[in-house]
């Protein structure tokens, strides 16, 4: 049993103080994420791990990067953006107490704890910029600038009525400041 996520660690297990780095890339068998972006299968995944050995197992901690894709959540439009995240996670050697990871055979499995990270940091609601101003609601068509002109939300029947006296009250105040003026 191996992977492309496994890690060896026979040289470093039960000898706190020990350390080691690795620098690697995986290709991603399946694709990560279920939301309106996700990282692709065949993305490629930039990988920096330090394994410190200590007493309880070996500390995992490390950098992730890859590139997610998927649409705006206010245009639609295709977008493709960068994540990186940092993990951090204890694998306790077996037979001790009960935990989510365990040192295996002499290695550790990071792609749950890898895997978690970057689709948990996935933006819930992407757009391709930040001032996006979405879909017109009329014609369907990407917004691309303010029209300057303010529109007004169609206004329900059951309150019209308070609509005439909110423009009772709006020209009796400026009948009131005309009055000051002179």
């Amino acid at each position: 049993m191996n992977g492309p996520f496994f890690l060896p660690v026979r040289d470093i297990v039960r000898k706190p103080g020990e350390m080691r780095e690795h620098s690697f890339d995986v290709t991603l068998a399946e694709k990560w994420g279920e939301g309106i972006v996700t990282v692709e299968a065949g993305e490629e995944l930039a990988l920096d791990v330090r394994l410190e050995s200590v007493h309880e197992g070996i500390l995992v901690s490390g950098t992730a990067d890859a590139q997610y894709t998927g649409v705006c959540g206010r245009c639609l439009t295709d977008i493709t953006a960068p994540v990186e995240v940092e993990f951090q996670e204890l694998f306790a050697y077996p037979g001790e107490e009960e935990t989510d990871f365990e040192v295996q055979d002499d290695h550790v499995d990071l792609e749950t704890l890898v895997r978690d990270a970057i689709v948990l940091s996935l933006p819930f609601q992407p757009v391709c910029q930040p001032d996006c101003l979405g879909l017109d609601p009329e014609t369907g068509e990407k917004l691309t600038a303010s029209t300057g002109a303010e529109s007004t939300a169609p206004i329900d029947p059951r309150w019209s009525a308070l609509r005439q006296i909110t423009d009772q009250d709006g020209a009796a105040e400026s009948h009131a400041a005309e009055k000051e003026e002179s």
